[in-house]
C-alpha cells in the first residue's frame, strides 16, 4: 500500500490491537514480545497502551508474529494455526467454482481447524451469512479474532473475485467498544455491536464474478499477507473514509462539508445524516486526518514539531501540543523519541 494512500496513512488505537497483544502473550515470553513490538515499529514500556498504531506498524507486527510463534492466528485461538495453513487455504479457494463454492471451503477448511466455534454458511436467494457459533455457550468473544476471521472471509472473496467485495453488515457478538470507529477502517459497510453471534451478510448477487487468479498471484497475496486481505486495495469503502480520501487529496485545512458532499454528489444534509449513521461527523474526520498527518511527520522526523504544527493547521504549537496530548495521551516530543 503506498505512503501516499489516504488509508495507509489511517492509523488505529491501540484498544483495537490489544486483544491480539493478549493473545501473543499466551505464544511468547515477554522479552519475545518485547522484540516484536520493537521490530514493528511499536512503543514498548508503560507508555504503550496509548500509542496510535499505523497500518504499516500492523502488517508488520503480523508478518514477524505469525512465522515467529509457528501460529498463523498468533494465539488468538485455542489451537496453534499451523506454517502454511493459509497457504493451503488459499490453493483451496482458487480452485472453487464459484464464490458461494469459495465461502463454504473457507467454513470447511476452518472447521477443519478450530476447536473455538464453528463457522456456519446459510444462503438463500437474498443473502448469504457466514456465521461463527461457538462450542460453549456464553464464552467470552476474542473481539480482535472474531474481526480478523471475518476479514479475511471478505478479503479472499474480494481478492478471488478481482475488486472489493460489497457487504450488506457485520455483527460483532461483543457489546460497542471504545474504539469502534477503527472498524470503519476495515469493513466496508455497517458495523452492528452487541449482537447474538458474530456474522458477516453478503448480497449472492454480488457473487456473479468468475474466479481466475494464477499461482504467480496467490504467493504475492500471501508474501504482501495480511494487507491485501485486511485493507483491500479496490475500495468501496464506507462514507467516512471517501469523505477521508477527498480530504487527503484536496486542500483539507479550507474544506468544508459542501465541499466534499459535492464532491460524492449529494446534498451537504444527507452526506451529515450518513456520516451520523457510520457513528461520525465531518469535523471528526479532518480532525483524525490531521491526527494521522502529524503522526505520520513526527515518525519520520524530517521537519520539526513547530513546522508541524503549523502544516497541520494550528495557529500555535501550543494549541498543536494540546490536541496531540488530547489523541494520543503523549506529548509530540515524547512521540517521536
Amino acid at each position: 500500500m503506498p505512503d501516499n494512500d489516504p488509508i495507509a496513512l489511517t492509523t488505529v488505537s491501540a484498544g483495537f490491537i490489544q486483544d491480539w497483544l493478549d493473545a501473543l502473550r499466551v505464544r511468547c515470553t515477554p522479552d519475545e514480545l518485547a522484540a516484536l513490538l520493537t521490530r514493528s515499529g511499536l512503543q514498548t514500556g508503560p507508555m504503550a497502551p496509548a500509542q496510535r498504531v499505523t497500518l504499516n506498524e500492523f502488517v508488520k507486527l503480523y508478518q514477524l508474529a505469525a512465522p515467529e510463534t509457528q501460529d498463523e492466528m498468533m494465539g488468538l485461538w485455542s489451537r496453534p494455526i499451523r506454517p502454511r495453513a493459509l497457504q493451503h487455504l488459499v490453493t483451496v479457494q482458487r480452485e472453487a467454482g464459484s464464490l458461494t463454492s469459495a465461502l463454504y471451503r473457507f467454513s470447511t477448511f476452518w472447521n477443519l481447524m478450530l476447536d473455538d466455534f464453528r463457522l456456519d454458511l446459510r444462503t438463500d436467494p437474498d443473502e448469504v451469512e457466514l456465521t461463527l457459533v461457538p462450542y460453549v455457550a456464553n464464552t467470552q468473544p476474542q473481539r480482535f479474532g472474531h474481526m480478523l476471521l471475518l476479514k479475511l472471509a471478505h478479503g479472499l472473496l474480494s481478492w478471488l473475485g478481482g475488486v472489493e467485495t460489497p457487504v450488506k453488515a457485520v455483527h460483532f457478538a461483543f457489546a460497542r467498544p471504545d474504539f469502534a470507529a477503527d472498524y470503519a477502517v476495515v469493513f466496508p459497510c455497517p458495523v452492528i455491536f452487541g449482537a447474538k453471534e458474530t456474522s458477516i451478510r453478503f448480497d449472492p448477487r454480488q457473487f456473479a464474478r468468475p474466479i481466475n487468479r494464477s499461482t504467480e498471484e496467490a504467493s504475492d497475496f500471501l508474501e504482501r499477507a495480511p494487507i491485501d486481505w485486511i485493507f483491500t486495495r479496490s475500495r468501496a469503502h464506507t462514507y467516512s473514509l471517501q469523505v477521508r480520501a477527498f480530504l487527503y487529496g484536496a486542500n483539507w485545512q479550507t474544506c468544508q462539508l459542501s465541499d466534499a458532499a459535492n464532491d460524492l454528489k449529494m446534498t451537504p444534509r444527507t452526506l451529515n445524516r450518513r456520516l451520523k449513521d457510520e457513528g461520525t461527523s465531518f469535523q471528526d474526520i479532518k480532525d483524525a486526518l490531521r491526527r494521522d498527518i502529524a503522526i505520520r511527520a513526527l515518525q519520520e522526523g524530517a521537519v520539526s514539531i513547530e513546522q508541524i504544527a503549523y502544516e497541520t493547521g494550528f495557529s500555535a504549537p501550543a494549541n498543536f501540543h494540546r490536541a496531540f496530548r488530547k489523541w494520543t495521551n503523549r506529548t509530540p516530543g515524547s512521540y517521536r523519541a
